[in-house]
């Protein structure tokens, strides 16, 4: 076998991990995508991560096996009914509860909660205390609810108002640290309140996106970086104009070398546990896969 497989050996050996491999919502995701499979299957296999307060749990981000609601695995979910477009989902009522709870006095969201520290969960989810506002994941979580159908009546909330405050003043104390601050930056002033604001902010995230080291570009670096499709996971992504053509191809070929000999892609950070990274290794295998095919490589 050749180290570059064509589109359809491809997906033919992702499709074998997904269903032997991965857990029910990474299947329905894997249909919806790929085989004319249902928005609301994916829909209903994200359900049993909310609790009763609305917000999500139970491992829905893998590296936190926490079952009591968590900000980072609400925002995930979040992403996952953007994905779908699924804001007509009946998740939703409750998880804008939960939000609207959660919002602390000044505005902002916790990074996570004390509660996680009980259960397994990666070195860096390790909480000293509650009620300390952060951009991650403040910043996306309203960005992907300015985006959505909910704009205008959000808008008019004010624990909404206080978060959109909480995060133009963590904007302006410089540009992103790292790659999932720079995201929180990226989905929030897409799709900001105020435009002509947003374009002050532009200028610092493009400074620091077009910085030496941002950007990995090497597509065999190791360990725990970020590279080229990681930023540009579409041509359509806002980082896609910081890297070239090139670049692009020689990462999108690294890509497909990488897909392991049961079909699916590793992952690059230590693992919780070996349930943590099965379920990591559905997830990333679906937006892998979804990269390859934004860029004609399925």
């Amino acid at each position: 076998m050749s180290n570059r497989l064509n589109g359809s050996e491809t997906i033919d050996r992702a499709r074998s991990f997904i269903y032997n491999s991965a857990r029910l919502l990474d299947r329905m995701r894997f249909a919806y995508h790929f085989e004319h499979g249902s928005k609301q299957k994916v829909i209903q296999a994200l359900k049993p991560y909310q609790n009763e307060d609305g917000g999500f749990g139970h491992a829905l981000e893998p590296d936190m096996r926490c079952p009591d609601s968590q900000p980072v695995t609400t925002e995930m979910a979040l992403s996952l009914i953007d994905e779908m477009d699924g804001w007509d989902s009946e998740l939703l009522p409750l998880l804008l509860s939960y939000l609207q709870e959660l919002t602390l006095p000044g505005g902002g969201l916790p990074r996570a909660t004390t509660a996680v520290n009980r259960y397994g969960h990666a070195p860096w989810w390790e909480t000293q205390r509650d009620g300390i506002p952060s951009l991650n994941p403040t910043g996306k979580i309203i960005g992907l609810l300015l985006k959505s159908p909910f704009r205008k009546p959000l808008l008019k909330k004010e624990w909404f108002q206080t978060n959109i405050s909480f995060i133009w003043s963590s904007l302006e104390k410089g540009p992103p640290g790292d790659y999932h601050d720079g995201e929180q930056w990226s989905v929030f002033l897409a799709n900001a309140p105020d435009a002509d604001r947003a374009a002050r902010y532009y200028g610092l995230l493009d400074e620091w996106l077009g910085s030496p080291g941002v950007i990995e570009r090497d597509p065999l670096a190791e360990g725990y970086v970020q590279k080229v499709l990681d930023y540009a996971p579409t041509p359509a992504s806002y980082a896609h104009r910081f890297v070239t053509t090139d670049e692009v191809n020689l990462h999108l070929e690294e890509l497909q070398r990488q897909q392991q000999p049961d079909g699916g892609w590793p992952i690059s950070w230590p693992a919780v546990s070996t349930a943590a990274e099965q379920e990591w290794r559905g997830y990333v295998t679906i937006n892998h896969l979804l990269t390859l095919r934004a860029y004609g490589r399925l």
